[in-house]
């Protein structure tokens, strides 16, 4: 009588393996259901940030104020050449609490455009031209339809004055719906309309260029000296735990050092990408050495014989064998340690680099921020219309966090050797 046990076991066994394969394929599912959901939901809700409502109006500068602008064009008082140009679109409004009212349908920021428009085409000083401007952050949500205007008055931010002005100049063209290019050539602002994304793109890039140019060098070449050079002993062995401990401290850990010692201590500039840089590149630095490590100690032991067996020294071991070769894994452990310092918060919350920063820098010691420090501002902002632009911040960040990790792959790539 044949036994069927065996064959019983073996069925039990192909089962359980199936199984295994759909909890796995199942949790592979999960993830990218979680994480498409994400990146749409963010998406859907940045997409009214990049667009934005301008309005025309006809401007004509009188002969004072264009006297003025020959003489010293910033003597001219362009915002009130703005709200002259507004009121003039409606001349029966004579009341002062209805200029009031119509003048808070455009930026209050409206009068910069202004200024832009005839520093650049000085030829058409004495005529009327029409230059669009930005509509207020309460008119640009109406517009887009993201406000119910058929709410009672009481419950609307504008009032109902400003919807017959806003309708009149609907009924006369006046309104323009277009990219956002302020978005991205604009530094912070208090006013949601005039905010934009430069300073913090470019705050990130100084501080990542710091971080990079302290982190790489100093984390390879003590892997290096770790794991090739160094002794092994009972010194080397503290100092990898040390280092494996370092990889594991919270983030604003290293916030608490920077302040107490490169701005308390060394006196070192506020909020100036340098300090951030340097801050974020002590944390980065565990994660390069244990990347960089565990790259050399994965190339075989028989290149660095047959380099020694032809009479290379262990320099030329190592620079000309070993390092060129674990080089994709060293890159891969960088970037991707850059790739997260790119997305801290808390160290630079220590350092003062979570200010209300509005001008551009252009050094590493210059006033900056960041764009984390920029979204987290952004989240707390009371006005609605932040919460667009919040959802677009997150958004480029995790393009720039994304491209960064590309170059990643494309660099491993590039640099794998096979053998």
């Amino acid at each position: 009588m044949t036994d069927i046990k065996p064959n019983i076991r073996l069925k039990k066994r192909y089962r359980a393996e199936v199984r295994f394969k759909i909890y796995c394929a199942s949790a592979l599912a999960i993830g990218m259901i979680i994480l498409l959901t994400l990146i749409s939901s963010i998406t859907i809700s940045a997409i009214p940030a990049f667009t934005q409502i301008n309005i025309s109006i006809d401007v004509q500068l009188e002969d004072d104020d264009i006297q003025t602008f020959k003489e010293n064009p910033t003597d001219v008082s362009w915002r009130t050449i703005q709200k002259k140009s507004i009121y003039k679109m409606f001349p029966e409004i004579t009341s002062r609490s209805d200029k009031r009212e119509l003048n808070k349908i455009v930026s209050t920021g409206a009068y910069l455009e202004i200024e832009k428009f005839y520093n650049r085409n000085r030829d058409l000083i004495k005529q009327t031209n029409k230059i669009y401007v930005p509509a207020a952050d309460d008119i640009d949500l109406i517009i887009k339809n993201l406000t119910d205007r058929d709410l009672p008055e009481n419950m609307r931010t504008i009032s109902d004055k400003q919807l017959s002005y806003l309708d009149t100049m609907i009924e006369e063209d006046r309104i323009k719906k277009s990219f956002s290019w302020r978005l991205f050539s604009n530094g912070d602002s208090r006013e949601p309309e005039l905010a934009g994304l430069k300073g913090g793109i470019v705050g990130t890039l100084l501080t990542m260029f710091v971080t990079l140019i302290i982190s790489f060098p100093v984390g390879v070449l003590a892997a290096v000296y770790l794991e090739e050079i160094a002794p092994k002993n009972r010194l080397t062995d503290i100092i990898e735990v040390n280092i494996n401990n370092l990889a594991a401290v919270p983030s604003i850990v290293y916030g608490l050092l920077g302040l107490a010692i490169f701005l308390n201590y060394m006196n070192m500039p506020r909020s100036a990408p340098l300090v951030g840089g340097i801050v974020l590149a002590l944390m980065t630095l565990p994660v390069i050495i244990i990347a960089t490590r565990a790259s050399l100690a994965s190339i075989p032991p028989s290149i660095r014989e047959a380099a020694y067996g032809v009479g290379a020294s262990q320099m030329q071991v190592i620079t000309h064998h070993v390092v060129p070769l674990a080089l994709p894994g060293i890159l891969t452990g960088t970037i991707i340690g850059i790739a997260r310092a790119a997305g801290e918060t808390a160290p630079l919350l220590m350092i003062g680099m979570m200010a209300f920063i509005v001008d551009i820098p252009t050094g590493i010691t210059d006033k900056a921020t960041v764009l984390p420090a920029q979204v987290y501002m952004w989240a707390n902002n009371p006005e609605r219309s932040f919460e667009y632009l919040t959802s677009a911040a997150i958004l480029v960040l995790l393009v720039i966090l994304i491209v960064i990790n590309l170059l990643a792959i494309i660099l491993r790539k590039k640099y794998e050797r096979r053998w």
